[in-house]
C-alpha cells in the first residue's frame, strides 16, 4: 500500500539505516524461541524464508541483501518491495524440499509456520538444520500460545494481538543488528493502527456479526472460517464487531447452515493467487454465496456487504494493519459505522 511505504520510508528517514544511538547487537546472542534457544555466533549473511508473511518482514527490515531464497506465497509481494523481490531466488511457490533449502547455503532459516520446520517439519525438522549447522528461527506468532499438533492450521488458546508480531520484528531486528529499523518499522505500524481505530467510531451495533472466509476444499462444502482467536478476529476486536465463530480453531471448517444461524452482517472474502483449490478464486465464492438456497439469505449478501482483503492480512503478519484498514473502510462504506 503506497501509504504503508511512506509512513515506512519516513520513519526509517528519522533514524537512517546507518549508524544511530541504538546499541550494536553483542554476538553470541541467544534467543528464546518457540520453545528452543537459538544461539548466533554472528551476524547471519544468508538466510533462507519460508512463508510470506516472513519475507515480506525481512523486506521492510531492508535485508533483500541477506536473502538467499524464498518460498510459501499465497499473492504478490508488497510493491514497494516487488523489484528487491524479483532479484531473490523463489524456491517454490509452495513448501520447498529440504534439500532445496540447503543447497541455498543459509545460516539461517526462518519460518513464517512452525508446521514447516518445527516437529512435524513438512520441509525439516529444527534438528536436522542445526545437524547442518543452520539456525532455524519461528515467526513466533505460530507458536506463542498456539497448538499446532491437529494436523490443520493449529489452535489458538489466546486472542492473537500484534504484539507477538511486533516481537518477531524486534527479534529479527536483533539478530541482523538493525535494532534501529525494527523499532521505526513497529512505530509506524502501530500509528497506522491508531489511525484506522480513530477512523472509525465503531459500529452501529458492537454485536455486528462478521466472518472471514479463506477457502473451501469444495466451494459448496464446509468453509475455512477464522477462529476466536486469529488475526481476523484481533481485526474484528480493534473495530469493535464480532466473530461469528467460537472455536479456537485457527482456521475451523464451518458449515453454511451453521454460519447462517449467525446470519453475518459482512462476510469478508479472502483475495490471491494460490489456487489450491477452486473457492481460492474470489469470484467463484462470491458467485456460490449469491446462487446457493442458505447463503443466498443471508443479511451479508442480500445486500452485498463483501469486502475483498488479501489473505495474508489474515494470516498474523505486518499486513494485518492492512486488515483493519480495509474492513473499517468497508464498514463505514456499507453504512454500518457511526
Amino acid at each position: 500500500m503506497r501509504h504503508f511505504l511512506t509512513t515506512i520510508t519516513f520513519a526509517l528517514g528519522l533514524t537512517g539505516f546507518a549508524a544511530s544511538s541504538f546499541a550494536a547487537t553483542q554476538y553470541p546472542l541467544t534467543i528464546n524461541n518457540c520453545g528452543q534457544k537459538v544461539t548466533f555466533q554472528k551476524l547471519p549473511a544468508r538466510i533462507v524464508s519460508i512463508g510470506q508473511g516472513m519475507t515480506e518482514i525481512l523486506l521492510s527490515l531492508g535485508l533483500a541483501d541477506k536473502i538467499a531464497g524464498t518460498a510459501v506465497w499465497v499473492g504478490p509481494v508488497l510493491p514497494q518491495y516487488a523489484e528487491a523481490n524479483s532479484k531473490i531466488p523463489r524456491l517454490a511457490d509452495n513448501d520447498p524440499s529440504f534439500e532445496s533449502v540447503v543447497g541455498k547455503e543459509p545460516d539461517l532459516v526462518a519460518a513464517e509456520f512452525e508446521w514447516h520446520v518445527g516437529a512435524q517439519g513438512s520441509v525439516g525438522k529444527r534438528e536436522q538444520f542445526s545437524e547442518l549447522g543452520i539456525n532455524t528461527y519461528i515467526a513466533p506468532t505460530d507458536c506463542v500460545a498456539k497448538v499446532n499438533t491437529d494436523g490443520g492450521d493449529g489452535v489458538r488458546k489466546e486472542l492473537f494481538t500484534m504484539d507477538l508480531v511486533y516481537q518477531e520484528i524486534d527479534e529479527l531486528a536483533e539478530i541482523f543488528d538493525v535494532k534501529d529499523r525494527g523499532d521505526a518499522l513497529i512505530a509506524a505500524l502501530k500509528k497506522r493502527e491508531a489511525d484506522a481505530v480513530a477512523s472509525i467510531s465503531g459500529a452501529k451495533s458492537k454485536d455486528l456479526p462478521i466472518v472471514f472466509w479463506f477457502s473451501s476444499k469444495e466451494v459448496s462444502g464446509d468453509a475455512f472460517i477464522a477462529g476466536k482467536n486469529s488475526a481476523p478476529a484481533y481485526i474484528l476486536k480493534t473495530i469493535g464487531a464480532k466473530n461469528v465463530v467460537t472455536t479456537e480453531e485457527e482456521w475451523p471448517l464451518v458449515g453454511w447452515e451453521t454460519i447462517a444461524q449467525a446470519n453475518p452482517a459482512v462476510i469478508v472474502i479472502a483475495t490471491m493467487d494460490r489456487r489450491r483449490y477452486a473457492a481460492d478464486d474470489p469470484k467463484v465464492k462470491v458467485d456460490f454465496l449469491k446462487k446457493d438456497p442458505v447463503t443466498s439469505q443471508l443479511d451479508a449478501v442480500r445486500n452485498k456487504h463483501f469486502v475483498m482483503m488479501d489473505a495474508q492480512s489474515m494470516n498474523p503478519t505486518i499486513r494485518t494493519i492492512d486488515g483493519i484498514e480495509i474492513l473499517a473502510k468497508g464498514i463505514k462504506s456499507f453504512g454500518l459505522a457511526q
